[in-house]
């Protein structure tokens, strides 16, 4: 549980510092003398829609950190009994991180004004996470055929419930991508489409960490190295 803290605790400074860099308590109206004697007071860089980003993204953190929380907490009781992680999840991890690197490559195309690579790479952020997607349906698939269902025990029903989770929050970006996709494929230049490629990456990059915690916790990586944790501390 204390680990759980201290992983909450972590999330919100992050969370903070970042609020903090963007200046929101400023008061540049109050300074007297010329804008350029006071380089620190000017509005944000940041663009109102990568704050507001930001703030989602953070609130899905802490989401997920207290899922997990209750998972470690549940695991504990005699009822207890982990199902076969499907080996289906190695190469939907594989998929995810292709993703993150198209999307990442987009937004290089992007700021270059290179319209062609930003397309091929927004194409590709789609189709590797649409992959991604259709094996989380497959491992679930492949759980349900070995009689592993979500009723059948705490520890399946978590399985489902992380997984499903995480699959929505891909879905949700899937519209915001698509649609950055079309924009692409409908001709329209680069330079219009930095914000929205910007974005996307974010979304898809945090996501990725997000996921890469929860496949540690499911493969039940976490909870050794948490009993390691707890040994040293002891």
């Amino acid at each position: 549980m204390s680990v759980i803290l201290v992983f909450l605790a972590l999330i919100t400074a992050i969370a903070g510092w970042w609020l903090s860099r963007q200046r929101l308590m400023s008061k540049p109206w109050l300074e007297a003398g010329p804008v350029t004697a006071f380089p620190e007071t000017e509005a944000p860089i940041v663009h109102p829609a990568k704050l507001g980003l930001g703030v989602f993204l953070a609130v899905v953190g802490a989401l997920f950190a207290l899922m997990i929380s209750a998972y470690f907490m549940r695991m504990v009781y005699a009822d207890w009994q982990p199902a076969p992680v499907p080996g289906l999840l190695w190469l939907n991890t594989a998929m995810l991180v292709l993703a993150s690197v198209a999307l990442q490559c987009a937004v290089v195309a992007a700021h270059k004004g290179q319209a062609d690579n930003l397309r091929l790479a927004l194409l590709a952020g789609a189709l590797t996470s649409t992959v991604f997607l259709g094996g989380q349906l497959l491992a679930w698939r492949d759980l349900a055929a070995q009689g592993y269902f979500a009723t059948e025990n705490p520890a399946v029903s978590f399985f489902y419930l992380i997984t499903a989770m995480h699959g929505l929050h891909i879905i949700g970006g899937m519209v915001a991508l698509g649609r950055t996709n079309v924009r692409a494929l409908r001709g329209e230049s680069a330079a219009r489409l930095v914000l929205s490629t910007e974005l996307c990456a974010m979304y898809w990059h945090v996501l990725l960490v997000v996921w890469l915690v929860l496949f540690a916790v499911l493969m039940g990586w976490a909870a050794d190295f948490i009993d390691i944790c707890r040994r040293l501390l002891s």
